[in-house]
C-alpha cells in the first residue's frame, strides 16, 4: 500500500535534524541511529521515493515478522500433526472463520432468525470469494491468503510509522512484536484483524503525514472490515476536522477525508437496516443474535473477578494479562505524548473492547489491532544497546507460538 505524498510538500529530514510530527519534534538521539547503515535519510519517510524505496527500508521488519510468526505456525502445525489434526482445517475452519467462509459460499442469509451472518462485515468474505472464483486456488486457500497478504501489508504499515515517529528500528521492532503477542496466531486465520490492522495502520500514518485523500479512502475500505472499524472511523474524521479548522494546506483534502472516512461503516449498516427492515437491524443482530452489547465495562471487570478469585482455563488468564498489559502500555504511550491520533485509537479500541459485554475470552484477540500500544516497548527495545533486543524476542516467539498451539487445540472456543 504505497501512500504516496498529495500535496508535494518536501518532508526531507536533513541530517542531523529532528523529525517533525504532529506539530512537535520528537528526540531521537544518537542511541537512534541506526548501527546497520550510515545513510542519514534512512529515517525519511519511506513511501517519499516509491514503492521499491519503500520496500528496501521496511523488509528487515517484513522478514522479523515473517519470522516470528513462521516459528509459531510451525509449532501449531507439530502440534496438531501429533494430535491427528488437518493444520489447514485449523487455520480455516474454526468459528468465525466458518461464518466467513459461508459468506464467501452463500452470501447473506435474510435474518430469519437473529443469530443471522450479517453481524459480519463483508470486505474479507468479498475478498475471499473473489479470489476464489477468479483465481487458481480454493476458498480456503483464498482465505489464508488474504489474510496472510494482509499481515504482511499491516506489518509493513506498522514500520512506516514506527520509522516516522522515530527511527527504522523501532518500526522493525514495532512489526515484530505485533507478530509475537499472545494472540498473534489469529493474525494467520482466516479472521479479520490482519486485514483491519492493515488498513488501520496505513490510513494512521497517512493521517501523521497528512495524506488526507489516502486516510480518506483507505477509512471507508477498513469500515468494510469489522464493527472496530468506528474507532479508525473517528480517529481520522476528527483530525481531518482539525486539519480543515486550522487550514493546513489545501482546505478541500482534509474535508473530502472527514467525509469518505465513515462511509463504508455507515454503508453496511445502512444496507442491513433495509434488508431487515430495522433502523437498528445490525444492533439488533449483534445484540440479541450474538449477545454482545456495551455496558460500559462492567461485565469485564465481573469476570476478571471471577477469573481471578476462581480455578481458570489458561485462556482467561492470558486475557487478565493481555487487558492489564494493554492499560499499563496506554499509560506509557500517554507519558511517551505519542501523537493524538494513536492514543485516541488506542484509547478507543480500549473503551469498545473493555466496555463490551460477552465474549471475554476473545478479549485478547479484539485488541490485536491496538498496535499502537507496542510503541513504548518497541522504542524501549530499540534504544537499548545492541544485541539485547534478541534474548527478549527469542523469549515472547516461544511463549506466543505456545499460546498459539493453545488456543487452537486446547482452548475449545474461539481464540
Amino acid at each position: 500500500m504505497d501512500v504516496a505524498a498529495e500535496d508535494g510538500r518536501d518532508e526531507r529530514t536533513s541530517p542531523g535534524s529532528l523529525p517533525v510530527t504532529d506539530g512537535r519534534r520528537v528526540p531521537t538521539g544518537p542511541e537512534r541511529t541506526d548501527p546497520t547503515t550510515t545513510d542519514p535519510t534512512t529515517t525519511d519517510r519511506p513511501t517519499r521515493s516509491g514503492p521499491l524505496r519503500a520496500l528496501a527500508l521496511a523488509w528487515p521488519a517484513l522478514l522479523g515478522y515473517a519470522a516470528v510468526r513462521a516459528v509459531g505456525l510451525v509449532v501449531l502445525g507439530i502440534w496438531a500433526e501429533a494430535r491427528g489434526l488437518s493444520f489447514d482445517a485449523l487455520l480455516t475452519d474454526r468459528y468465525d472463520s466458518r461464518w466467513y467462509l459461508q459468506i464467501a459460499t452463500l452470501g447473506y442469509d435474510r435474518a430469519e432468525n437473529l443469530h443471522s451472518n450479517m453481524a459480519f462485515f463483508p470486505l474479507y468474505p468479498g475478498l475471499v470469494a473473489f479470489f476464489g472464483d477468479s483465481w487458481a486456488m480454493d476458498l480456503r486457500q483464498a482465505a489464508i491468503t488474504v489474510s496472510w497478504v494482509a499481515a504482511l501489508a499491516a506489518a509493513w504499515g506498522l514500520f512506516a510509522i514506527g520509522n516516522h515517529l522515530q527511527d527504522r528500528r523501532t518500526g522493525v521492532l514495532l512489526a515484530v512484536l505485533w507478530g509475537v503477542v499472545p494472540h498473534a496466531v489469529v493474525e494467520n486465520l482466516a479472521y479479520t484483524e490482519a486485514i483491519f490492522t492493515a488498513f488501520a495502520a496505513w490510513a494512521l500514518y497517512a493521517v501523521l503525514t497528512e495524506r488526507w485523500l489516502t486516510a480518506g479512502v483507505l477509512c471507508l475500505i477498513g469500515g468494510l472490515t469489522r464493527p472496530t472499524a468506528s474507532s479508525l472511523v473517528a480517529v481520522v474524521g476528527l483530525a481531518a476536522l482539525v486539519a480543515l479548522i486550522r487550514r493546513r494546506g489545501p482546505w478541500w483534502r482534509p474535508l473530502v477525508a472527514m467525509l469518505l472516512a465513515p462511509l463504508g461503516w455507515l454503508a453496511f449498516v445502512a444496507w442491513v437496516a433495509d434488508r431487515t427492515g430495522r433502523a437498528d437491524g445490525w444492533f439488533l443482530i449483534q445484540g440479541k443474535g450474538w449477545n454482545s452489547s456495551f455496558d460500559g465495562g462492567a461485565f469485564t471487570w465481573s469476570r476478571t473477578g471471577d477469573v481471578l478469585d476462581h480455578p481458570s482455563r489458561l485462556a482467561h488468564y492470558l486475557v487478565v494479562l493481555v487487558l492489564l498489559t494493554a492499560l499499563t502500555l496506554f499509560v506509557l504511550s500517554i507519558m511517551d505524548r505519542q501523537p493524538w491520533p494513536l492514543l485516541l485509537y488506542s484509547g478507543l479500541l480500549l473503551v469498545t473492547t473493555i466496555g463490551a459485554a460477552g465474549y471475554y475470552h476473545s478479549k485478547g484477540r479484539f485488541l490485536l489491532p491496538a498496535f499502537a500500544l507496542l510503541l513504548p516497548v518497541a522504542g524501549a527495545l530499540a534504544g537499548a544497546r545492541r544485541g539485547r533486543a534478541y534474548p527478549v524476542l527469542i523469549l515472547l516467539t516461544a511463549i506466543s507460538a505456545y499460546c498459539g498451539g493453545y488456543l487452537m487445540l486446547v482452548w475449545t472456543s474461539s481464540p
